[in-house]
This record gives C-alpha cells, structure tokens and sequence, in this order.
C-alpha cells in the first residue's frame, strides 16, 4: 500500500451478511487508525474543514489520533459535532470533507468518515462522555422532533445553558436514525449512546407526544422562549400509477420502520412482513438502497429499479458496492407504467418501460424520457416505492406559519413566520441527508441563543 491508497476498513463477509442484520462495516482498529491518519498532510488550510457542514477541525483530531490522544480527539471533535458515531457511519463524506481533500487530487482521499467513527467508538466504549458541570441560563427551549436536526439543536442549547425539552411523536427517539436507517448501517445502541450523552446533559425528552394534538405549537410558544422544529420528511410519495393499492405494495418508509422498530424480520414478531420471492425497490436514493438490501437479507430475489443510469444513482457509492456484493440485482433505465395483479389484488407484476437518457444540461441531473413501444411485464410478488417523502406538519396544526406551496416551512435561515419559532431539516429542505439536517439544527441554535442571550 501507497501513501495514494487509503487503508481499507474490515467488513462482514458478503455471505455472512445477507443472512443477519448485524453492522456491515466494522471500523479500523488501532493499527488501522494510525495507519490512516498518517496519511493526512495537515494542511495549513485545510479544505477538509470548509467541505464538512458542521466544521469539525479535521486536520486537528487526526493529530491526536497520531499522538494516541483519543480523548483529546474526541473533545475536538464532540465540540463540533453532536452525533459523531452517527456521522462516521452514515455522513457522505465523499461528497463534503473528503471531497476536498488534497490527497483526493493523486490518490485516494482520507478516510475522515471512518477516523471519525473509530474516535466516536473508543470514546463510547471507554465511557469518555463525562459532562462538566454546566451553568443553567434559566431559560427554557422546546424542541419538535427528535430526529437529527433536533437532538443536535437540544446538544448545543443544552451545553449553553439552557433547559430543552424535545417532544418526540414516537415511542423512541432518534428519528430517522432510529426507524430509518437499518442496523446494518447504523446499530440502535450508537443512536442509544449519542442520545444518552444528550440526557447527560440535561436534555429532556418526552416520547409518544403528538405536537398539534397533546399539546399545541400556540401552547409551546407560550410556554417557552423560543421553539424549534426539527420534524422531519415522514409522509412517503408514490407514482400515481395503477395498481399502487395492491396488496403487496410498500412505501420504503413502513418496511424500514417496521424492520427497524419492530424487529419485523424476526420470526416471533408480532408484525413480521410479508416473505416476498420476487420483490422490486423503484428508486435510486440511500432510503431505496436500504430498502431493498433489508429485503434481500430477508430471502427476497431483489431487484432495484431506477429509471436513470447507474452514473446517476444519487446513494453512496460504497452502498452500492455492498448492495451488489449482497446479490442486489440492478434494473436501471427502467420505470413502471403499472402494478399487475390477481382476482384478489395481489401483485403479481408490474409492466415497465424502458428510458432514455438525454443531454447532460451543465450543472443539472441528466433527464429521462420513455422510449416508446419498449414495455415489458415483469414479474414480482412485492413493490416498495422509494421515491422520496413529503414533511407531515400534523404538529403545526392551527398555528399560521408560513410554507410553501410543497409544504416546506419557510424560513430566513433558520427563523420562521412566527415570534421565536425556529425550523429545520427535512421539514424545511425536503427529504436530505443527516448532516444537513445537523446543520440546520446547529445553525438555529446559535439564532436562539443570539436571540434569548443579549
């Protein structure tokens, strides 16, 4: 191995993976640690730093890790970052941090991602999350949602001083990285432990709370100095087409919640989801490739379709990867017309067309179109749309806040239409990635704390 070529990281074997829902990637040790970190250049300005939404100081951590630091490492980054084993996991450094890497123009960019969880982990394991005692400012910040953008908003408030409280719609916390991330990706007990490390601080967090009905946005505002609203994209989108009330269609969304939540791919499970022989995910996205490698690992033939290239799938690469080596099967340039099915609308197929790419506009996703006389039925016993999803605003009930015509809250950086109330994430954005999402959550609660502290 060159100094060009990063250390690669070790994985489950794909046979072994495809029969269980353990973690894929299982991180450096310390060998592996220190190996890739002495491939970083310590940039004087490092462009790692200005690719990451939240700034964690990369050339910094790295040091420390070289130095056997860890805990040093992880002060540096936990002062940026309020999820660091999450964003190791599941960040898409190779769009952001890494992307700007120096070492990225001749060779193979740091593994920033994978550095970041390994210091996460040892931080986890050895118990390195002890909370200094933190002076309370006396004012009080309500939070909706518990999912990215509100867990990071509540760490940053918590550890100026503030008393957050966050009101979560479901029985667990953690939002998306809870029921939408499956524990191949990103075990349950990470999101436990960053959670945990939150409560440490003071944060409060009242589950199976439905905003908009248990308790109103009026009453919040009311009651605290200011509210932030963090509630994500959970409504799924379908295709319109005929047959999409079939027995045997799915949105992404349910599959995901159920295997994630309800442990629905074991066989005691009071919610088990049906066993498919032939199943197709329709989409491209990281949530359809979730999908569809949870329903391979449930002994489905499974297929994804995207009716775009594979040069444009929009999920990671290294999913990708991991999908195919799991026996995937790609079915790209490929959209359905309509879901087929039985006397008893069972599915039983769908009819698809075959697409055509068309000139690559500078700056803008390649379009599609149809090339007609192509279709063509396949057969299938289960279809799970992953097309992207639509915020559920059940929590701004009766409030007069203002939104677009798609339903997004609209704000000026993070402030919205009414006194004090703050959004972001999903709910603002539309469906994105995590990070983006801690972002916004970062963002707001510098507004607050601007606003409340003079």
């Amino acid at each position: 191995m060159t100094n060009d070529e990063r250390v690669k990281g070790r994985v489950q074997s794909p046979k072994e993976r495809i029969n269980n829902f353990l973690e894929v990637e299982l991180g450096y040790n310390s060998d592996e640690a220190k190996k890739e970190a002495s491939r970083c250049l310590h940039c004087k300005n490092p462009r790692c730093v200005t690719g990451c939404p939240v700034n964690i100081r990369i050339p910094e951590f790295i040091h420390a890790i070289l130095e056997d630091n860890l805990p040093l490492a992880y002060e540096i980054i936990k002062s940026s970052s309020s999820l660091p084993a999450v964003c190791g996991r599941v960040c898409p450094q190779e769009r952001q941090c890494e992307s700007m890497c120096i070492r990225g123009l001749k060779g193979e960019a740091i593994a920033i991602g994978a550095l970041e969880r390994y210091v996460a982990d040892y931080a986890i394991e050895n118990n390195l999350n002890s909370v200094n005692k933190i002076k309370k400012n006396g004012k009080k910040i309500a939070i909706v949602g518990s999912g990215p953008s509100g867990l990071t908003c509540a760490g940053e408030l918590a550890k100026n001083g503030f008393d957050v409280t966050i009101y979560e719609v479901l029985q667990k916390s953690g939002g998306v990285l809870t029921y939408g991330i499956p524990e191949f990706r990103l075990p349950k007990k990470i999101v436990e432990s960053e959670v945990d490390n939150l409560i440490k601080l003071g944060v409060n967090i009242k589950t199976d709370v439905p905003v908009g009905n248990a308790i109103t946005l009026d009453t919040l505002e009311k009651e605290y100095g200011a509210v932030f609203i963090g509630s994500g994209a959970g409504l799924p989108k379908f295709m319109g087409i005929e047959g999409e009330n079939a027995n045997g269609v799915f949105s992404a969304n349910e599959i995901l919640t159920r295997i994630n939540l309800m442990k629905a791919y074991k066989s005691d499970s009071k919610t088990p989801i049906k066993k498919s022989k032939i199943a197709y995910v329709i989409g491209g996205g990281n949530v359809a490739m979730d999908a569809v490698r949870s329903i391979r690992r449930l002994g489905s033939e499974a297929h994804l379709m995207y009716r775009r290239s594979e040069e444009e799938l929009p999920a990671r690469k290294m999913e990708v990867i991991h999908a195919k080596e799991e026996g995937v099967i790609f079915d790209t340039l490929l959209n359905p017309k309509r879901i087929l099915t039985d006397e008893n609308n069972n599915v039983i197929g769908m009819e698809v067309v075959k697409m055509e790419l068309l000139d690559k506009v500078e700056g803008q996703r390649r379009e599609v179109r149809e090339i007609k006389g192509s279709e063509f039925e396949v057969k299938c016993d289960m279809v799970v749309m992953a097309l992207g999803t639509s915020p559920n605003h059940g929590s701004l009930k009766g409030s007069k806040i203002e939104m677009t015509d798609n339903g997004l809250i609209v704000v000026d950086e993070t402030k919205t239409s009414l006194k004090n109330v703050y959004a972001g994430g999903d709910a603002v954005t539309g469906s994105a990635t995590v990070i983006l999402a801690m972002e916004a959550g970062k963002k707001a609660a510098k507004e607050i704390i601007e606003l409340l502290i003079k």
